[in-house]
């Protein structure tokens, strides 16, 4: 007999927003004779709207944080070193947006954000999501399986890195006026980290597009990593053979690494990571070795005992 184990951030879908409602909406917008784009909503928000969740990620352990806490509480310092950043930036124009694909691949190519959405079959994913800081949330992204952009880059034999770069734009984003920090923000992860199944390129979240602070138009989500590893605003992705040199990692390696896996017994240098701070409750709740989800990604690391895996 088969038995299926249910992953540990499950739960009954009557704990996220049900897809009936998304797909109300859309019915009301098109009895009304309204089409999506005839209300001045782009092809990215229009996917968001109505996209199906995806039941194998979702939450088991905590409640969804209200999006009001998830919207003004945001890391982006190409803008500000301040949390409420959102103001600032307002000044990113995520449309028209392209991202260049290339490196060792097959071979190099431009797209546009909405060509790149429109090959690529959205859906919705319950994460909790978990800062260096020792905060965190739990957010519906929207997006898809950053495997399947892997797939669509078609790699060459000797690629085994994945990075990934933020826009650089002073005219646009003062923080990048900031002469100290390395512009533009690069992160990267393995090819093997890119095609595990968590790992996700996010274009909305809340059932919307995804707003400027939370890195528009794409972001990524690794939800078993600390936050800055999840890139914003990327605009290019390169695969390499070569281990790339990361923003934070660059900026003061002996606090933040490559890796970044999140483990309740490895403080960071200038404070304990045992406990989380949870957004919108002020909750403070133990945090979860790979934030919950070591069975999905523990034998990534199987082999690299000898690395610092956890700063």
């Amino acid at each position: 007999m088969l038995v299926r184990t249910k992953p540990r951030w499950w739960i009954a879908e009557s704990a996220a927003t049900p897809e009936s409602v998304f797909l109300d909406r859309r019915r009301i917008v098109q009895a009304f004779g309204l089409g999506l784009a005839g209300m001045g909503i782009g092809g990215d928000a229009a996917a968001a709207e109505g996209v199906a969740r995806n039941a194998a990620y979702t939450l088991g352990d905590r409640a969804l944080t209200d999006e009001r806490y998830a919207s003004s509480y945001n890391n982006f310092y190409e803008f500000s070193t301040s949390k409420t950043v959102t103001p600032m930036s307002d000044a990113l124009k995520p449309r028209p947006w392209r991202i260049r694909i290339d490196g060792l691949v097959e071979k190099p190519f431009e797209i546009d954000i909405d060509d790149l959405i429109a090959k690529m079959a959205l859906e919705e994913r319950l994460y909790r999501f978990r800062c260096v800081e020792a905060w965190a949330m739990a957010v519906p992204w929207t997006g898809f399986p950053l495997r399947r952009l892997v797939d669509f880059a078609k790699p060459a034999a000797g690629a085994k890195y994945v990075v990934m770069r933020t826009f650089l734009d002073k005219s646009v984003a003062p923080g990048q006026k900031q002469f100290w920090y390395p512009w533009p923000y690069t992160e990267g992860v393995t090819l093997e980290e890119a095609r595990n199944d968590l790992a996700f390129m996010v274009t909305g979240i809340y059932g919307k597009t995804l707003p400027n602070q939370h890195g528009a138009p794409l972001r990524l989500a690794l939800p078993w990593k600390y936050g800055f590893k999840s890139v914003k605003s990327i605009n290019r992705i390169t695969f390499s053979a070569e281990r790339p040199r990361t923003f934070w990692e660059a900026l003061q390696d002996s606090e933040y690494g490559f890796w970044a896996n999140v483990n309740p017994k490895v403080p960071h240098p200038r404070w304990s990571q045992a406990e989380e701070r949870v957004l919108g409750t002020g909750d403070r709740v133990p945090t979860l070795l790979f934030n919950g989800y070591a069975p999905e990604v523990a034998d990534l690391y199987k082999d690299l005992q000898k690395e610092r895996l956890w700063a």
